[in-house]
């Protein structure tokens, strides 16, 4: 996602929201990494069961009860952490009174999970009447300086891409800079069906503040998926940095 000319989001990587709120924190139990938990992604503690097991369940929205973990990983750092028992040994430091059942396919359910969420908060948007769709009224409203946000589906063509990219650098007085719509890692197909609408492949909002609700679910599941690790760790290493404190957990 880009930002309206002059109008740089609230939601950045600076752990700010909108209005200059500072984000809460919270620390990676695999890396050791301490972030704003915009950007890290949260597993869900279960209560024990008869058998006093607790399920380790993926909480794309941050917003489940009771107990929880925290892990800004990517989706192969993710797997390698479970291969070499790191994100057990991570999470029974953490939760030391009970017994925690981790499902093997966690990693997909935490990537089907995030899209979920992405697709969801897009729908919401658009039941709001605040999504636009069609490639030529996006570049009407572009090239006036109306959209906030634009968005292409993953397999988007390259030269329908390009044009709205223009009309919106066009709009935000920004030619030459090379600013460009945010390619989803989402089909049209998976837009399509979301949204009820046919062959949705590019998308625009023009609200601010919808922007940022659409950037916290999108940027977990691009660092998830591998799209720009900015911690420039691995869970092989920084594992063992963390083994010795005590994980941020809620």
């Amino acid at each position: 996602m880009r930002n309206p000319h002059n109008e740089p989001l609230g939601s950045d990587r600076t752990g700010k929201r909108g209005g200059g709120k500072e984000a809460p924190e919270r620390r990676c139990i695999l890396t050791g990494r301490t972030a704003c938990r915009d950007e890290l992604l949260r597993l869900a503690i279960s209560p024990p069961n008869a058998q006093g097991i607790c399920d380790v369940l993926p909480d794309a929205l941050a917003r489940a009860p009771g107990r929880g973990a925290w892990i800004g990983v990517s989706r192969a750092e993710l797997q390698q952490a479970m291969d070499k028992g790191q994100l057990k040994a991570a999470l029974a430091r953490s939760f030391r009174d009970g017994k925690l059942a981790i499902p093997q396919d966690l990693p997909v359910l935490l990537e089907n999970a995030l899209r979920r969420a992405v697709l969801e908060r897009l729908g919401l948007e658009m039941r709001a009447g605040r999504l636009i769709l069609g490639s030529d009224r996006i570049s009407n409203e572009a090239r006036m300086g109306k959209v906030a946000a634009l968005y292409h589906a993953s397999d988007a063509s390259e030269d329908g891409s390009k044009k709205l990219d223009q009309a919106w650098r066009v709009g935000m007085d920004a030619e030459g800079s090379g600013e460009t719509g945010d390619r989803l890692p989402l089909d049209r197909m998976a837009l399509s069906v979301a949204l009820g609408r046919d062959n949705v492949v590019h998308l625009a909002l023009a609200d601010r503040a919808s922007a940022e609700r659409v950037l916290i679910p999108l940027r977990r599941l691009q660092a998830f998926l591998g799209a720009g690790d900015e911690a420039g760790n691995s869970s092989d290493g920084a594992a063992g940095e963390a083994a010795h404190e005590p994980a941020t957990t809620d």
